[in-house]
C-alpha cells in the first residue's frame, strides 16, 4: 500500500510524495497497539460487571439450575465471557482503525465500494448476534430440555452452558457475513454473479453442512434455522450483488 501526498505549486506543478515501507510498519504497529488497549480496557470494564453479563446471558433460559464442578470453575468463566464481550464491543474500533490505515491508498471509487461494506459487515454482526440470542438459543435450548424433562432434572454445568452460549454467539456472527463475501468476490471478478446463481443446488447443501457444523447442539431443529438463515443471506447477497453489476 502507497499513501500519496499531493503538493500543488503556483506552476499547476503536482509533486506526489510516497511514504516509505517503513512509515506503514510503524503506523500499522501503532493502531495494532492502539486496539490492544482498546480491547483490554473493554475487557476490564466487562469484568467489573459482569454479573450483570451473567444474567443476560442467563435470560435465554429459565427452569435451569447451574452448578461448578470445580471452585474455580465460575472465575474462569467470567474471564472468558468478559474477554468476549471486550472483542465484541472493540470491533466498532478495529472497524474504524482498519478504515484509517486503508482509506490513504484506494481510489475513489474503491473508497465508495469498501465503507459501506465495512459497515454492512458490522450491522450483519449485530443482526447475528441478535439471532442467536432470540432465535437459535432459545430453539436449542428448550430442545435439549424437552427432550430430557421426563427422566432427568435441568442441572447444567455453568462453563459448558456459557462456552455454548459464546460459541453459536460468534458463529452465528460469522455466518451473517456471507454476503460481504459474496458481494467482494463479485466486484474483485473471481466469481460473477450469474455462477453464484447457476450453483443454487450446491449452495443448498453446503449451506445444510455449515448449519450443522456451526451449531454447537446436535438437535436437528436449531440447525435447520441457522441452515435457512445461511440460505437468506445468500440470496440477499446475491440480490445485491447483480443490483451492483447492473
Amino acid at each position: 500500500m502507497t499513501t500519496n501526498s499531493n503538493f500543488n505549486f503556483t506552476n499547476n506543478t503536482t509533486v506526489t510524495l510516497e511514504l516509505p515501507f517503513s512509515e506503514h510498519i510503524e503506523e500499522l504497529r501503532q493502531r495494532i497497539f492502539l486496539v490492544f488497549w482498546i480491547i483490554l480496557l473493554l475487557t476490564s470494564v466487562s469484568f467489573i460487571e459482569v454479573k450483570s453479563l451473567v444474567k443476560i446471558l442467563e435470560m435465554p433460559i429459565t427452569n435451569v439450575k447451574f452448578f461448578q464442578v470445580a471452585p474455580g470453575e465460575y472465575f474462569i468463566s467470567t474471564i472468558k465471557i468478559s474477554f468476549y464481550t471486550g472483542l465484541l464491543f472493540s470491533s466498532p474500533f478495529v472497524i474504524g482503525q482498519l478504515i484509517l490505515f486503508l482509506l490513504p491508498g484506494l481510489t475513489k471509487k474503491e473508497t465508495k465500494i469498501v465503507l459501506p461494506l465495512l459497515l454492512s459487515s458490522l450491522v450483519l454482526f449485530a443482526l447475528g448476534l441478535a439471532f442467536s440470542y432470540y432465535t437459535l438459543i432459545p430453539a436449542a435450548l428448550n430442545f435439549f430440555l424437552n427432550y430430557s424433562e421426563e427422566v432427568l432434572e435441568p442441572f447444567w454445568s455453568f462453563d459448558q452452558y456459557f462456552e455454548f452460549i459464546l460459541v453459536l454467539f460468534y458463529s452465528t456472527g460469522l455466518a451473517f457475513q456471507i454476503p460481504i463475501i459474496q458481494i467482494l468476490v463479485g466486484l474483485l471478478n473471481i466469481i460473477t454473479a450469474k455462477q453464484m446463481l447457476g450453483a443454487w443446488r450446491y449452495i443448498i447443501l453446503v449451506s445444510t453442512i455449515l448449519g450443522a457444523i456451526l451449531t454447537p447442539s446436535t438437535d436437528p431443529f436449531t440447525q435447520l434455522l441457522l441452515s435457512l438463515a445461511i440460505l437468506l443471506l445468500y440470496l440477499s447477497g446475491l440480490g445485491i450483488l447483480f443490483l451492483i453489476k447492473n
